[in-house]
């Protein structure tokens, strides 16, 4: 027979008031679960809505095209970017990274965007 090591479960606690607990418990007597089945299940679907709401951006198709456009068709620096390059090189000189910017000549970075 095959054993199937679950993961540790780690507790999380709450203090409410009255009033709190007792709508916890009408609703989660409502759907037929326990007050904790309740608690976990709705703050775990509504958690995972706020990350989906917070990590995806939408677009309208117009938008849409309009970022693939210019990641296909990158706009040459302007002095702007190449002084913020410049000033992010100097105050990061160790990144771990070097992200090169087209147009920035001179500097250590030379072909992002």
């Amino acid at each position: 027979m095959e054993h199937v090591l679950e993961e540790p479960r780690k507790r999380i606690t709450a203090r409410v008031s009255d009033n709190v607990r007792a709508t916890l418990e009408q609703a989660a007597e409502l759907l037929g679960a326990t007050v904790n089945q309740f608690v976990v299940q709705t703050a775990y679907v509504e958690a995972q809505r706020v990350l989906e709401r917070e990590s995806v951006i939408r677009l309208s198709q117009k938008d849409a095209r309009k970022v693939l456009s210019l990641l296909d068709n990158p706009p040459k620096a302007n002095k702007r970017l190449k002084d913020a390059v410049k000033a992010f090189t100097s105050d990061f000189p160790h990144s771990g990274r070097d992200w090169p910017v087209r147009g920035c000549e001179g500097s250590r970075s030379q072909t992002l965007l």
